[in-house]
């Protein structure tokens, strides 16, 4: 296994022409950012145009499509089962399905199918909210099988566990914070990908109270220079954990300045250019200098901004950063100084709970309504689309070779014409 789960490029050979085809392995796509390096893609659709198939769901889910090559990966709830259906992206027909376990029940906008599954293109990992964590190869073959609230206590947050696990270095990374429905410790497992076996386990200690502890971020990657470090966010702090040992290495508090009870985080951390990117629940929304060590709350803030959102993880570049909130009202940042660049601005009205995605030159922000909105990225504010699919809709989309995955309660949805290989 490579030991970073980057590229997700496919390279296709034919009558001597390359083309790249991206894949999106995991929850945020292939660099865990929500950013595709993808061309050409959709702008503009409905139910009934520019839609190359759709697939009949059991259930509404807040897990992400997952795309590698000529499959796609879904976490799904049918009724009280767990299952992992794998599809023939050409077509959306069912290739197979495998049970990940029974128990599956609803709380608020949570059932228990929320985690994303992940990939490296050999295996597939999937995670329920109910703690079980599964490994299958591409042949529908069952590797291994973790209970995780079995070997470690039941989960404690207050709406149901919805975490997704981090892929790299041969290792899953699993976050467990909570502490509204437990007194249990929160803590952070590394997992052997290849056995399943535990290779360590942390407790993550904090100062929150009440639901505070709760988080339902996944884990991010920062890696500079030589180092790798594993990026946590919940229970009012940021923390960066070595991921050979699990040793804390530096941790970074504000995130919940007025110590409220119920500030439980579900926004991930977001990373690029050496820069963690922590939202809280709305506010403060915190861009923090990575490499420290210790306590660096006093020293590697660069900005804070305190109109971020509570759901929706932003999306950044490098230069500009993308906040759309749960209101559907958008900003854009300098992702370096936090200076605003345009907002506020309004998009379609509706509750936002999808995470938006930057691709193209354009971000395609979802309501819960599966109205999508495209606007233009970059400094001037531009509004090129509105799509709707009439269907209720908590997944962020997933973006792969040309086309657009959306997936709602009814239906999953292949939006665009796949790009031509050869």
């Amino acid at each position: 296994m490579r030991r970073v789960l980057t590229s997700c490029v496919v390279v296709v050979l034919a009558a001597g022409v390359v083309l790249e085809a991206e894949n999106w392995p995991q929850w945020r796509g292939p660099q865990a950012n929500g950013v595709s390096a993808e061309k050409g893609l959709p702008v503009s659709w409905s139910t009934t145009e520019n839609i190359a198939w759709k697939l009949t769901m059991p259930e509404f889910s807040g897990s992400t499509p997952i795309v590698w090559g000529e499959r796609i990966f879904l976490n799904t709830a049918d009724g009280d089962e767990l299952q992992l259906w794998v599809l023939d992206r050409a077509k959306g027909d069912v290739l197979w399905k495998r049970t990940l376990g029974s128990g599956n029940f609803k709380i608020r906008k949570q059932n228990m199918s929320s985690p994303s599954p992940i990939t490296d293109g050999e295996q597939v990992w999937v995670m329920t909210g109910t703690g079980i964590l599964k490994a299958f190869d591409f042949n529908a073959r069952e590797l291994w099988s973790r209970d995780i609230q079995k070997d470690y206590g039941a989960f404690g947050l207050n709406w149901g566990y919805a975490s997704s696990p981090l892929l790299y270095d041969g290792a899953l990374f699993v976050q467990v914070l909570h502490g509204m429905k437990t007194d249990d410790p929160s803590y952070v497992l590394r997992i052997d990908a290849k056995t399943g076996k535990t290779v360590w386990r942390i407790e993550r200690p904090t100062p929150a109270i009440r639901e505070s502890p709760d988080s339902y971020a996944t884990p991010a990657l920062l890696q500079y220079d030589d180092a790798a470090e594993i990026v946590v966010v919940g229970g009012d702090v940021v923390t960066a954990h070595d991921p050979d040992s699990g040793k804390e290495l530096w941790r970074s508090g504000g995130l919940n300045p007025e110590n409220n009870p119920f500030n439980r985080i579900v926004a991930s951390p977001v990373v690029v250019d050496n820069i963690v990117y922590a939202p809280s629940r709305e506010k403060p929304l915190l861009a923090i200098k990575g490499g420290g060590r210790g306590d660096i709350t006093d020293t590697h803030r660069l900005w804070s901004f305190d109109r971020g959102p509570d759901v929706p993880t932003p999306v950044t570049d490098g230069k500009y950063f993308y906040v759309v909130n749960d209101r559907g009202i958008a900003h854009c940042l300098d992702a370096k100084t936090g200076k605003v660049v345009w907002g506020p601005e309004r998009l379609q009205p509706g509750t936002y709970s999808s995470s938006p995605v930057l691709a193209d030159g354009k971000i395609y922000a979802t309501n819960e309504d599966g109205l999508v909105s495209v606007f233009k990225a970059g400094p001037t504010f531009e509004v090129l689309a509105e799509n709707a699919l009439d269907d209720y809709c908590l997944s962020s989309p997933a973006v792969s070779d040309g086309q657009i995955f959306i997936r709602t309660t009814k239906y999953l949805w292949a939006i665009g014409e796949r790009k031509k290989q050869g």
